[in-house]
C-alpha cells in the first residue's frame, strides 16, 4: 500500500490477478458531470449502476439528467430499487442484462454509485459479465466509505442468507466523497458507525479514544472528525487486504461481530435490521461469549459494550427485532452454522478480542453459542 497526495493505492500479490485499486478522498459531494461528462474518460463502455433513493439526490439528478443527454453513446444507466431487500441474484442479473443489451464488450466498466448494496452486486455483476470487466465504486454511504467499497469482496444475498454467493473482485478506484454522508438518515449514518468502530476495535486504540471522547462531534457529523474516521478506517481495510485478498488470515479478522450480526439480519428479516446494526449487536455478543470462554476479562468486555451503546445500539442478549419471534436463539444458531466462513460442520467460526487489539479466531459449540442468545435468567 502506498500514500498518495490524496489517498491510497491498494497493491494487490502478483498471483491474485489483480493490480491494484485507487483510494481518493475528495470534499463536498461528487460532481460525476464533470468528471465523466467532459469528453476525457477513455472507457468505451461505461454501466453506471445506482439506486432509486441515490437517483434522487441533487448531484445524482443533475448527472442523469446530463447522461440521457449524452453524445457518448456507449454509457448506459441501470436504477435498481434500495435496500437490503433487492441485494439479490434478480438484481444482479439485471446489471449483466443492461450490459447485454447495449453489446458491451470486454473493455467495459461498471461504475457503482451507491451504499454498499449497490457495490457487492456492481462488482459481482462486473465478475461475472463476459467472465470479467473492470469496476469502479463511488460510495455514497459511510459503510461503504469505511468497509464495504474496499477490498474486492463482492455479492449478494440468497435464500435469506446474508451474501452467501460472490466473488472477489476488487474496483480499480474507489472515490470517496466525505460531503455524501450528510445526506444520510440518521439510522443509515449509524450503520456506517459500526463498521467505523469494529475497525477501531481492531486496529486503532487511537480511533477507539476518538470514539469516546468525541462521542458528540462523531454524531453531529462533524467534517473534521469524520474525514480522521475514514481515512483511517480505509487506511486499515487497505493495508490487511493487501496482506490478505482472498481472507486466507488475518483479513478474517474483519468479521468481528458479522457471524452474530448476519445471523441476526437473516432472522429478524433481510433489511429489518441494518447492517451496522446487527454487526454492533453481533460484537456484543462475542464480547460476552469471550468471557465464558476465558479470552478476555469482563472489563475488557464491558467497555467495549458500553462504548456501543452509548451510540445507541442494541446491546441485550435478544435484542429489540426478536423479541416478537418464536425460538430466536435456535433460529440464530441455525442461521449462524449456514455462515460461509465456518470450516467445520460441529462449531461455529468466531472473531474475538482478547484486549485492544488483540483479536483470535476461535471455533465455538452450540452450549457456549446459546449460552449468550438467551436473557440473564435462562443461562445456565
Amino acid at each position: 500500500m502506498q500514500e498518495t497526495d490524496n489517498g491510497y493505492e491498494l497493491f494487490y500479490s502478483e498471483n491474485s490477478l489483480f493490480s491494484k485499486t485507487d483510494i481518493t478522498f475528495n470534499q463536498g459531494t461528487p460532481d460525476l458531470t464533470h468528471f465523466y461528462l467532459d469528453g476525457t474518460h477513455s472507457d468505451k463502455c461505461r454501466l453506471f449502476v445506482t439506486d432509486e433513493t441515490i437517483a434522487e439526490l441533487p448531484f445524482m439528478n443533475s448527472f442523469i439528467t446530463k447522461l440521457r443527454t449524452s453524445p457518448q453513446k456507449t454509457d448506459a444507466l441501470i436504477v435498481l430499487p434500495a435496500g437490503e431487500a433487492a441485494k439479490n441474484i434478480d438484481s444482479v442479473l439485471s446489471i449483466v442484462k443492461a450490459a447485454l443489451d447495449k453489446d458491451f464488450t470486454r473493455n467495459a466498466v461498471f461504475i457503482g454509485i451507491g451504499g454498499g448494496v449497490i457495490c457487492d452486486m456492481t462488482g459481482f455483476a462486473a465478475s461475472m459479465f463476459k467472465r470479467g470487466v473492470q469496476c469502479e465504486f463511488i460510495p455514497t454511504t459511510l459503510l461503504a466509505d469505511v468497509d464495504a467499497a474496499i477490498g474486492g469482496k463482492t455479492g449478494c444475498d440468497f435464500s435469506s442468507y446474508k451474501n452467501m454467493i460472490g466473488a472477489f473482485w476488487p474496483a480499480r478506484s474507489v472515490r470517496i466523497w466525505s460531503g455524501c454522508i450528510q445526506t444520510l438518515s440518521d439510522r443509515e449514518y449509524r450503520s456506517g458507525l459500526a463498521e467505523a468502530l469494529k475497525t477501531a476495535l481492531l486496529f486503532s486504540e487511537e480511533l477507539v479514544h476518538l470514539f469516546e471522547d468525541k462521542r458528540e462531534q462523531v454524531l453531529s457529523r462533524d467534517d473534521s472528525v469524520l474525514l480522521t474516521i475514514i481515512k483511517e478506517c480505509a487506511k486499515a481495510k487497505a493495508k490487511i487486504v493487501h496482506e490478505d485478498l482472498r481472507e486466507q488470515g488475518n483479513r478474517a479478522f474483519l468479521n468481528y461481530g458479522h457471524t452474530f450480526g448476519h445471523a441476526l439480519e437473516s432472522v429478524a428479516g433481510l433489511g429489518t435490521v441494518t447492517h451496522g446494526e446487527g454487526v454492533a449487536w453481533g460484537m456484543g455478543r462475542a464480547c460476552d461469549i469471550g468471557v465464558r470462554l476465558g479470552i478476555c476479562s469482563k472489563d475488557f468486555a464491558e467497555r467495549t459494550k458500553n462504548l456501543l451503546a452509548s451510540y445507541g445500539y442494541d446491546m441485550a442478549p435478544v435484542p429489540q427485532a426478536l423479541k416478537e419471534i418464536t425460538n430466536a436463539s435456535e433460529r440464530l444458531l441455525t442461521a449462524m452454522k449456514k455462515d460461509k466462513k465456518n470450516m467445520t460442520a460441529s462449531c461455529i467460526r468466531l472473531i474475538l478480542q482478547a484486549a485492544p487489539l488483540r483479536t483470535i479466531i476461535k471455533e465455538a459449540d452450540d452450549k457456549d453459542i446459546l449460552s449468550v442468545l438467551c436473557e440473564e435468567k435462562n443461562k445456565d
